[in-house]
C-alpha cells in the first residue's frame, strides 16, 4: 500500500475496503492522495489565514502606522462582505468548468500577491495612506477568497467521499492548529527581542509564501471533469438564487440558523474587551492571542471532524447552545471576588470561544455540502454565503447595543442570536 493511503486510512480510519459514496468511481482510487493534497492545502492557509488576520494582525499594524481608528473598524466588516456577497455572482460563471480547482488555486496566489502588497505598503508609506493601501488590499484579498469559497466546497464534493467530508474539514483545522501554535510560541519569544517592524515584515512575508503554497497543493489535486451544463448569466444566477430561497424552506431555515450562529464570532472581540475591563489586564498581545488562536484549533478540530460527519446539524445546535453557555459564564465571572478576576483565570472563556466557533464553521460547511444537489451545489453555496454577507453588514452596527446600554446587555443578545440558531437547526433536515 502506498504511503498516501496509509495516511490516509490513519486519519479517517478507513479500511481496505473503501467506499465512496457520492463521488464517481474513477475518482475512488485518487481519494487517498487527494485528501492530503487538500489537507497540506489546508495547513498552508489556514497558518497564513492567522498570520494575517483582520481581526488581530492587521489592527496591530495600522496602530503602529498612526493610522485613524475609521481603517480598524472596517477591518472585519470589509473582510466578510468582500469574501460572501460576490459569490451568487461567481457562481454563474464556476458552472462553465468542467474542473473548478483553479478558482480555488488561482484566488490563492491572489491573495498572496495581495498580502506582499501590504508589504509594501506597509514599508513604503505612513498613516491613513498606508492604511488606504492595506484595506484596499484586504477587501480585494477577501474577494478572491470569495471565489476560492464556491469552488472549494465543489470540489471537496466531487473529490472526497460522503462521510469522510467533515474529517478533511477538521485535519485541515488540525493541522493548521498546530503550525500555528508553533507560530505563536515563535511570535511570543521572537517579537520580544526583534524591533516591531522587523517582525511584521517576516510575518506578512511569511504569510504571502503560504497562501502561494496553499495554492499549489489545491493546483494538483486530481479532479474529474465534471458537468457544466444549465449555466446562467450572473442576473439569471440571482433570479433562480431568489427563486430557490422562496421554495426551498429547509435552505431558507439553515441561512437564518446560519446566521444567528454568527453570534459566536461577533462575540470574540467584546469578549476580550469585557475581560479586559473585569480583570485590568492587557489582551493585545499578538503572540498570545495567535497561540491561543492554534491551541483551540489543535485541541477541538478532531472531534468536531467526526461529529460532523455523524450529524452536522445536531452539531449546529450543541455549539450555539456551548456558546450559550460559555457566554453566561463570562457574564458570571463578574460574580467572584476581585482576588479571583484575574486573566488567567479569564482567558479559558477566549479560548473555548474559539473553539466552538471552530464547530460552528465545520458544522454549516459539512451540512450544506452535504444537502446541496451536485449540479446546483456552487449556486446553494453562494447563496447562503451571499445572504451571510448581506447580514455581516447589518451585524457591523451590533456594537451600538454596548454604547446605548452595556456590554452585559449585548452579550445577553447574543445569547439570543444563538438560541434562535438552536431552533431554526432543530427544523432542518437530517443529511
Amino acid at each position: 500500500m502506498k504511503t498516501k493511503e496509509q495516511i490516509y486510512d490513519w486519519i479517517t480510519d478507513d479500511g481496505e475496503e473503501r467506499v465512496c459514496e457520492a463521488i464517481s468511481e474513477d475518482q475512488c482510487t485518487n481519494v487517498p492522495g487527494n485528501y492530503l493534497k487538500n489537507t497540506l492545502s489546508g495547513f498552508c492557509s489556514k497558518l497564513a489565514e492567522q498570520l494575517v488576520s483582520p481581526g488581530v494582525t492587521l489592527p496591530w499594524i495600522l496602530s503602529i502606522l498612526g493610522a485613524s481608528s475609521v481603517f480598524t473598524g472596517l477591518l472585519v466588516p470589509l473582510k466578510n462582505a468582500g469574501s460572501l456577497l460576490p459569490q451568487l455572482i461567481v457562481s454563474a460563471k464556476i458552472r462553465g468548468f468542467q474542473k473548478r480547482k483553479y478558482f480555488w488555486a488561482f484566488a490563492a496566489f491572489f491573495q498572496s500577491a495581495m498580502v506582499f502588497c501590504m508589504i509594501l505598503a506597509f514599508l513604503f508609506f505612513d498613516g491613513n495612506l498606508a492604511a488606504l493601501l492595506i484595506t484596499l488590499s484586504l477587501f480585494l484579498f477577501s474577494i478572491a477568497s470569495g471565489v476560492g469559497s464556491v469552488s472549494f466546497k465543489d470540489v471537496m464534493a466531487k473529490t472526497i467521499p460522503k462521510g469522510k467530508r467533515g474529517q478533511l474539514l477538521a485535519a485541515r483545522a488540525t493541522g493548521g492548529g498546530i503550525l500555528t501554535l508553533i507560530a505563536g510560541l515563535g511570535m511570543y519569544f521572537y517579537l520580544n527581542t526583534e524591533s516591531s517592524e522587523t517582525s511584521l515584515i517576516i510575518l506578512i512575508s511569511c504569510s504571502a509564501v503560504l497562501w502561494f503554497g496553499a495554492g499549489y497543493f489545491f493546483l494538483i489535486i486530481n479532479e474529474a471533469k465534471g458537468a457544466n451544463q444549465g449555466g446562467r448569466s450572473p442576473i439569471n444566477e440571482i433570479k433562480k438564487g431568489w427563486e430557490l430561497l422562496k421554495e426551498n424552506q429547509n435552505l431558507r431555515n439553515f441561512i437564518i440558523s446560519r446566521a444567528l450562529l454568527m453570534a459566536i464570532p461577533l462575540a470574540q472581540p467584546f469578549l476580550i474587551v469585557y475581560g479586559k475591563n473585569v480583570t485590568g489586564a492587557n489582551l493585545s498581545g499578538l503572540g498570545l492571542l495567535v497561540l491561543a488562536s492554534g491551541i483551540a484549533g489543535f485541541i477541538s478540530s478532531p472531534f468536531w471532524g467526526k461529529f460532523a460527519d455523524n450529524s452536522s446539524r445536531k452539531m449546529m445546535m450543541v455549539v450555539a447552545g456551548l456558546g450559550i453557555l460559555n457566554i453566561l459564564s463570562v457574564l458570571g465571572f463578574d460574580l467572584l471576588s476581585n482576588s479571583l478576576k484575574t486573566i488567567y483565570l479569564f482567558a479559558p472563556f477566549i479560548l473555548t470561544n474559539m473553539m466552538i466557533h471552530s464547530g460552528a464553521r465545520l458544522s454549516r460547511k459539512t451540512w450544506l455540502t452535504d444537502f446541496a444537489p451536485e449540479d446546483e451545489r456552487p449556486l446553494y453555496i453562494s447563496l447562503a454565503n451571499t445572504c451571510i454577507g448581506i447580514f455581516t453588514l447589518i451585524a457591523a452596527g451590533i456594537g451600538i447595543i454596548a454604547e446605548l446600554i452595556s456590554l452585559q446587555a449585548l452579550l445577553l443578545f447574543l445569547c439570543l442570536m444563538l438560541a434562535g440558531s438552536i431552533y431554526f437547526s432543530f427544523t432542518l433536515k437530517e443529511v
